[in-house]
């Protein structure tokens, strides 16, 4: 991804190139690009798994997908996985002529330049069975201000946590 990435944009600096890269290898992107390839009708799971929406579950489905790189990696070589991914990835790695922004790190920079606090996140809970896990997450930027989100593991929920304090401070 980031060879491609460097082809399509040799222009950009470095910082823009791993916010392009971060945003297109992240669990629910790779969960997408499973879904749109169609791995859920092969996949299969014991019966909890399934009553518990693991075939639509973005953990699950971004593990299958780097598993299937790997796979494909380990039967075509790199050339054969290049061009998987590339395929697999399609338009997405094009969209957007600016780079996009990690709402952890957006928030981060919020913080700065209003010279608040960094921003601190709490796992305030943890539910579900261990295949399909519920974290809620809870950032605050000392006591000026602080939002909470769930998500199906602990760096999805800062994610959500981040994007939804950023849109209250620029709401």
């Amino acid at each position: 991804m980031a060879e491609w990435l460097w082809e399509l944009f040799p222009r950009e600096p470095e910082g823009q190139l791993s916010k392009r890269l971060n945003a297109l290898v992240t669990g629910a992107v790779c969960a997408d690009v499973a879904r749109a390839l169609g791995v859920r009708a092969h996949l299969r799971l014991g019966k909890q798994a399934r009553d518990d929406g693991a075939y639509d579950s973005d953990n699950i489905l971004g593990d299958v997908m780097e598993a299937l790189i790997g796979a494909w990696y380990r039967e075509a070589g790199l050339d054969g996985a290049r061009a998987f991914v590339r395929q697999a990835w399609g338009a997405r790695v094009q969209r957007g002529d600016k780079a996009p922004q990690h709402p952890k790190s957006a928030l981060q920079e919020w913080a700065a330049a209003a010279n608040r606090r960094t921003p601190e996140y709490v796992v305030v809970d943890r539910s579900g069975p261990h295949h399909a896990p519920r974290f809620k997450v809870q950032v605050k930027i000392g006591t000026f201000a602080d939002a909470t989100a769930e998500g199906a593991n602990k760096q999805e929920a800062e994610t959500a946590a981040a994007k939804a304090l950023l849109a209250k401070l620029n709401g």
